[in-house]
């Protein structure tokens, strides 16, 4: 594990412990709001956001900070995510924190000229962590990591429909479903990438793409052998705000999926 990888897992490990498990399961009335669309926050994705971006600041100062909270509190945040910058979301899973039921973790992405450098996961509960830099592969619990398959007869698949309209839902169901096995999705990133990289999925598709949820993922989950990039094949930018996204266990599995979905009646 390498000394900057020791020194994220540390912050995680601190924050998890001084502010986002002491709520856990103790959210009072009025420490949970809506930002609108059923997307929840707490006091614990606040408060933990500011302890990481004080703990990163620390790790590389001058470095931009982007976060979730911050950058719905000011749309401006979004302009540093082309310079290099953090990119964090302090609760990966807040719909599940916030009803006292796992998964959540924290991501935490190293992103420069537009593109991750560096991605780190952690679970909250497990204390699972994975980390990712460009060039140099995947590591899980600090060992070197390859993503595998599920080895099932109908690949399984994954698939977030939460931002589809009605219509564009049901033609994905009827292009995909005679093909993959359908999983249920964990609403957590943080999970999500695990499970395409650790066998219990093998595909995946986004159609919300923003950073702070699939920066750190998409990097490990490249540098473990899967492939994760736009379904016309186009590496993921954090700073591009496009929408839409394939992430599989393999190459040849995110192939398959993209040709499913290029072929889909009307689109």
């Amino acid at each position: 594990m390498s000394v900057l990888d020791r020194e994220i897992l540390a912050l995680c490990r601190q924050v998890t412990a001084d502010v986002i498990l002491p709520r856990y399961q103790n959210l009072q009335a009025g420490e949970v709001e809506d930002k609108g669309g059923n997307d929840p926050v707490t006091i614990a994705d606040r408060e933990s956001e500011m302890a990481l971006f004080e703990g990163l600041a620390k790790l590389a100062p001058g470095i931009g900070l982007v976060g979730e909270e911050a950058a719905h509190a000011d749309e401006a945040v979004m302009g540093r995510l082309s310079d290099a910058c953090w990119i964090v979301d302090p609760i990966d899973g807040t719909r599940n924190f916030a009803a006292g039921k796992p998964p959540f973790g924290i991501l935490i992405a190293r992103a420069e000229g537009g593109f991750a450098q560096s991605g780190w996961i952690f679970d909250c509960l497990t204390e699972r962590f994975c980390a990712a830099h460009r060039g140099s592969g995947a590591f899980l619990d600090g060992e070197a990591f390859t993503a595998r398959e599920t080895g099932a007869e109908r690949p399984v698949a994954a698939i977030s429909l939460l931002f589809l309209d009605d219509a564009h839902r049901e033609r994905v169901l009827a292009q995909l479903t005679p093909h993959y096995a359908l999983a249920d999705i964990p609403y957590c990133a943080a999970e999500q990438y695990p499970r395409l990289a650790q066998g219990a999925n093998d595909v995946a598709i986004f159609e919300c793409t923003l950073p702070w949820d699939h920066a750190a993922g998409a990097l490990w989950l490249n540098e473990a052998g899967g492939k994760v990039a736009r379904p016309d094949g186009a590496a993921y930018r954090v700073d591009d705000g496009r929408k839409g996204m394939i992430g599989a266990a393999s190459p040849a599995l995110w192939e398959q999926m993209a040709g499913l979905l290029g072929e889909m009646p009307g689109d």
